[in-house]
């Protein structure tokens, strides 16, 4: 991959991507900053995925490119719901799994438990090390795998849905931690369903179906224009506390006489 501008980690260059002949991104042009911190919505099939397989390099563009500051390293978060969570394994095991695989020395070394306690604790959950990852809170089943992503000492940390389907104490947990980990140098990327509870609040958005349809701030981008090519559907925008609400129009109650 070509080298990016020093204010930029990745930088998505005219990238389009096709399953056979079904396009399902195109044109896309994006720069992912150092210390950014970007939510990325759309609705299921619109690109979001396939977008964040292209940052990691699972999947290559079929025209286009994706350029990477050298030397930049990425961490991984996939959703909790495809993990197998009575799978037999404690907090700090399900995380050291994360360290490079070796042929001829499996056992691990001082310092990566050391490593292992170091990223816990910075997680604030060294005091569940020991325990089964069955036995853990949706808040905490998120930061296990926080940390496993943190474990290589990421530069960018690309996180998939990592709200869903969780309550909404867990999802302000998850929000606050990511912020803490933006504000200490990392880059993060966010893919999410949630408007309101998580795009309203991020610094910045990318609306995105096959193309992207807006890029900007939750005020620029949460638009009722914006919203409908996104989405296919009319909504509404109110403010509330300083932050744009999404109301889809559909259950918004009419004026005047009934």
């Amino acid at each position: 991959m070509s080298v990016v501008p020093r204010s930029a980690a990745v930088r998505f260059d005219g990238v389009d991507f096709a399953y056979d002949d079904e396009r399902v991104v195109a044109g896309i042009d994006l720069d992912i900053g150092t210390h950014d911190f970007l939510g990325i919505v759309g609705p299921s099939g619109s690109g979001k995925t396939t977008l964040l397989r292209l940052l990691l390099g699972i999947l290559e563009p079929t025209a286009g490119t994706v350029h990477r500051t050298p030397g930049l390293k990425v961490g991984y978060v996939p959703q909790v719901e495809t993990v197998d969570w009575n799978f037999p394994v404690t907090v700090s095991e399900a995380v050291l799994m994360a360290r490079p695989q070796r042929r001829f020395w499996p056992r691990t070394t001082a310092s990566e438990r050391a490593d292992v306690a170091d990223v816990l604790g910075r997680l604030g959950i060294g005091d569940l090390a020991d325990r089964h990852i069955r036995q853990l809170s949706g808040g905490q089943q998120q930061r296990v795998f926080v940390a496993r992503a943190m474990l290589r000492r990421p530069d960018l940390l690309v996180l998939d849905e990592p709200t869903s389907g969780v309550d909404v104490r867990t999802r302000h947990e998850v929000m606050h931690l990511l912020g803490e980990l933006q504000e200490s140098g990392l880059s993060i990327v966010v893919t999410t369903h949630d408007l309101n509870g998580i795009a309203a609040h991020l610094p910045r958005l990318v609306c995105i179906n096959k193309r992207i349809i807006a890029e900007g701030s939750p005020f620029e981008v949460l638009t009722p224009a914006n919203l409908e090519a996104t989405y296919g559907a009319p909504m509404e925008i109110l403010e509330h506390g300083g932050m744009p609400l999404v109301i889809d129009r559909a259950i918004v109650p009419r004026r005047g006489i009934g």
